[in-house]
């Protein structure tokens, strides 16, 4: 028809702005789920890190102590249960032998308490969160049983064979000989 203009419809369709709207829900969905997940991740490395400082402590206070602790696993009652950070943790303590005489391997594990009566081993589906390794000798000498000649110098002994004692023939100076400085006269 001559005489009949046409308009141009300007604007999104309904099916357009519905599959637009879609769009935007699954990048919507998406996100979400990652920033859930990254908070997930999150607390689990926050509990991880306080489960790994509870371990550090009870290896530190095992270090500490006089005696090196009998070979064997405890916890339960025996190794009770840890306060810290707002939460209780139960930790497991298994000390091994070594292939050296003396030294024994501490290895301290560290989880949740479930409640007041925590199995020594996880249920299914339970895990240690941290596990922490450490060492504890019975003495402390030096290599082959022989003793450094830090007592010759502060007891007079001397000992001509060895070369630390300060009175023996090649033995170096007690303390390092500086030249003396000249003074210079003013300008």
């Amino acid at each position: 028809m001559p005489g009949v203009q046409r308009r141009c419809a300007r604007g999104f369709t309904l099916i357009e702005v519905l599959v637009a709207l879609l769009i935007v829900a699954f990048g919507m969905g998406a996100v979400l789920t990652s920033l859930t997940s990254a908070a997930d991740t999150t607390a689990r490395l926050r509990e991880k890190s306080f489960a790994s400082w509870v371990g550090f402590n009870q290896l530190a206070l095992v270090r500490l102590a006089n005696n090196v602790p009998p070979i064997g696993t405890i916890s339960g009652t025996r190794l009770p249960d840890v306060e810290f950070a707002d939460s209780k943790w139960h930790l497991q303590q298994t000390v091994e032998g070594t292939d050296f005489p003396g030294v024994v391997q501490i290895t301290i594990q560290v989880r949740h308490a479930d409640d007041a009566s925590a199995p020594a081993k996880p249920k299914t589906g339970d895990q240690w969160l941290a596990t922490v390794f450490g060492f504890k000798g019975a003495a402390i000498n030096s290599p082959q049983g022989t003793a450094p000649p830090y007592d010759s110098v502060t007891s007079g002994n001397s000992n001509p064979n060895n070369p630390a004692t300060p009175n023996a023939p090649n033995a170096p100076p007690l303390s390092p000989t500086l030249p003396t400085p000249t003074p210079t006269p003013p300008p």
